[in-house]
Order: C-alpha cells, then structure tokens, then sequence
C-alpha cells in the first residue's frame, strides 16, 4: 500500500521514523489549549480538538498522499489567532474559528484549482535551494528556542548562562545524538530522544504535568465542535458590513501564513530527500486530477484546516517538525500513520507524553536542521544578484520566526534584482502577482 520498496525504506524506518516526529511534536497536546484557553476556550475541549485535528490530517496525508508528513494546529497561527484576532482585533474566539473555517475552504479552492501548485512550480530552483536550506535553519533555531537556550535580555540575542538543569540536559542530549549519528546507528535520532528523557529524569527535567482526563475533555467538547455554526460564530462575521474589510483582511492573513509554511516545508523538506522528485513535478504539469504525490498532500494540508475548525482549534497545518522523521528515513505516509496512532493514544496517555521535555526533543530539531542546511551548496553565493534572495529566502525565515514571511521577503528581492538587472521578463507571472500579495499583507498586518 505504502510502496516501501519503491520509495527505498521499510517497516522498522518508518515506524522509528514516525515516533520520531511525534515527539518532536508532541509538545503541541498541551501547549495548544494553554495559548488557546487565553481566548476563553475551554481548555479540555481544545486539548481534545488538537488531538482530533491532528489525527484526521496526518491520516489524510499519509493515506492519500503517502508521504511522511504529520499535520497540527500551528504555532505562530494560534498565536495569531488569540492575541492579534481575538485580543487586539476584539474578535470573539467563536468568530475566530469562523474565519479559520473560511481560510481552510479558501485553501481548499485555490488547491482545487492548482493555484498553489502552479505557485509552487513558478518558484525558481535557487530559491527553492535556499528555502530547503532556510528550513534546516528554522527548525535548528526552534529547537534552540524551545530549549531557551537562546535569550534575549536587552533586546540582545545571547547564549543563555548554563545554570540550569534543562540546559545541560540539552547539551547531554546533543552530543549523544551526533554521536550516534556520526556512528551511523540506526533510529539514532529517536534513541537521542528517549535516552535524554530518561537522563532527565534524575535531573528532575523530565516530570509529568497536569492535564484533564479523557472523559474530561470528551465532556468540554461540545462547547468548541461546531461553535462555528451557532449564531455567534459564521453568522456573526456578516452582521456588522463596517467590520466586514477587517474580517476578510484576517482571513487573507491566515490563509497567506498557512499557505506559504506549508509550501516551505514541502519544498525544504520533500526535494532535499526525495519525497517530492522531478518526475513528481512532472506528473502535477501532465495529468489531471490528484494524481501526483505533491497534489493530494496540498489536498490534504487545505483540508485539515477546515476540519481543525469545526472540532475547535486554530489553523491545522503541515509541521515542520515532520522534518525530524524524515531525517530518520521516514519516506512514505506509514510515517504518518504511526505519527496518528500516537496522537491517539496521547489522548489518554498524555500525562505521560508531555512528560518529554524540550531539552531531549531539541536535540533532534538542531541535528535535522544541520542536515537540510546542504541545500545551501547549490546556491551561487559569490553572485550577489543570487546571494540576496536566497539570504532572505533561506536565513531571514529563521531571523524573523516565520517560514512565510522569509519566502515572502525573498521572492520581493528576487523581483528588485531582476528588475535591476533588466531581467524582469524572466520572472514568472505566478510569482509577480504572489509577490504583490505579500507586500499587501506586510502592509495590512502593519495597518492592523
């Protein structure tokens, strides 16, 4: 069904590779309803949504698409959605969910209709390179930042004073899995992973938090499915004609942010180690339909959205966390489905499953990251007119924490050095009128 041999992996790869991204992930479970419930969300209800939400669009991305990717509601967009939209907008988090709703039916027609395919195949291969490369740094710098091994006192990026048992847990953890992988063992980043939680636990890192029961949270969720079809939720987007510009400004917002960290990663990740091949790029031009791997798994990241919604959370989507696994070998959507079952099991285990503390899942994030970076090598730096989309493109997404602004930053000086260099003809119409609607949301998320 996978086709294991075809895509050169197998059954042992691929559930390692699934554990893998899960605990790289995991931290999502609780972390979600603690960002969410500050919008007046109940906490169980939402806790149960992001475990649903989860295992629904993993399982449509691995199979129907069969590829190693795992979906979740977002950080970034949840942040987005609670102190941007529900804080500083005013909006309640019923309407909210009504215009995440929106977004993802948005999403879903500009895939229908390979809107996002056709952007992804507009996209240079030196920018693709530098995108690649710019996700091993993203997802090195999150886990850096998840450890908070990186602070920021006085505004000033620094590395933190080691005084702290999480941080030497961190660096234990480090040095073992580059180790392991310099030995070339096999599961070495998911060893890295439990051997440093369990390191932790004498170190007092690695404890249990409290969480609700399932019966608990099964009992919450009501008060979030389907909140997006009561009166104060699609209906009421609609009432007030002098808010309806801010609402369809907010979806916009959304749907660029989902749209462009998903297209990142698929490119960063799924070029570099195969998943999204050539022949790949050539079936999504020459057959119609879903037929090519890349068309059913923007399917199935449009869809999670929507769905995501009605249960009760914020954008579901792609996470760049599935580099993890696919850094392990996870190759097909077997990955993905060990990464549902988990998901599953954590709604009754999850006591236990956020007992793994960031200092042994950063590890992971870091070592991944140094892997994907070779994406850089294709890059002509010495050719500043090459150098300057691809810094923005790849180190800038890093820099400002955003997958989608630093593509959207890198495509702006894409088209100013073509233009410069009286090249402008060679830039794709796709890319002219993508790059004009980054630079209008840049302009409304300031006006906003």
């Amino acid at each position: 069904m996978f086709k294991l041999k075809e895509n050169g992996t197998t059954v042992s790869r691929e559930i390692t590779a699934g554990l893998t991204t899960f605990f790289a992930m995991a931290y999502i479970i609780v972390t979600n309803p603690n960002i969410l419930s500050e919008a007046g969300m109940e906490w169980g209800a939402v806790f149960l949504a992001t475990i649903i939400s989860a295992i629904i669009g993993t399982l449509v991305m691995g199979l129907v698409a069969n590829v190693p990717y795992a979906q979740a509601p977002g950080m970034g967009l949840n942040a987005f959605f609670v102190y941007t939209v529900c804080g500083a907008l005013g909006f309640t988090w019923q309407q909210a969910l009504s215009m995440v709703f929106i977004c993802g039916l948005f999403n879903i027609l500009i895939t229908v209709t390979k809107i996002r395919k056709s952007i992804i195949k507009s996209i240079p291969r030196s920018l693709q390179n530098a995108i690649g490369g710019g996700i091993g740094i993203f997802v090195a710098y999150l886990g850096l930042l998840n450890v908070r091994i990186i602070t920021f006192g006085s505004d000033v990026p620094a590395l933190a004073t080691l005084n702290q048992p999480a941080f030497w847990l961190f660096l234990i953890g480090l040095a073992l899995t580059v180790v392991l992988l310099v030995l070339k063992v096999k599961g070495a980043v998911l060893i890295g992973i439990i051997a440093t939680a369990i390191i932790g636990i004498p170190m007092g890192v690695t404890s249990t938090t409290d969480t609700v029961s399932f019966i608990d949270a099964c009992k919450a969720l009501p008060s979030t499915f389907g909140a997006i079809f009561t009166a104060e939720g699609l209906p009421s987007l609609f009432t007030d004609m002098a808010k309806l510009p801010l609402v369809l400004i907010t979806i916009f917002s959304f749907s660029v942010t989902d749209t462009f960290d998903t297209i990142g990663t698929f490119i960063g990740t799924g070029r570099r180690a195969g998943i999204f091949s050539d022949e790949d790029e050539k079936a999504m031009e020459s057959t119609p339909g879903f037929k090519s791997k890349m068309d059913r798994a923007l399917f199935a990241d449009a869809t999670a959205t929507s769905i995501g919604a009605i249960f009760g959370t914020s954008n579901t989507t792609t996470f760049v966390e599935s580099a993890a696994g696919i850094g392990a070998g996870g190759r097909t959507g077997l990955t993905s489905v060990v990464v549902a079952i988990c998901f599953a099991l954590s709604a009754f285990l999850a006591t236990f499953v956020s007992a793994v503390p960031f200092a042994a899942t950063a590890p992971a994030l870091v070592v991944v990251g140094i892997m994907m970076m070779s994406s850089f090598k294709e890059i002509k730096w010495d050719d500043f007119e090459d150098a300057v989309p691809a810094f923005f493109a790849g180190i800038f997404m890093a820099l400002c924490y955003s997958i989608s602004y630093g593509i959207g930053a890198g495509f702006i000086f894409y088209c100013i050095t073509k233009i410069c260099k009286k090249q402008a003809k060679e830039i794709h119409p796709i890319l002219w009128v993508v790059t004009a609607l980054f630079i209008l949301n840049f302009v409304l998320l300031a006006i906003i």
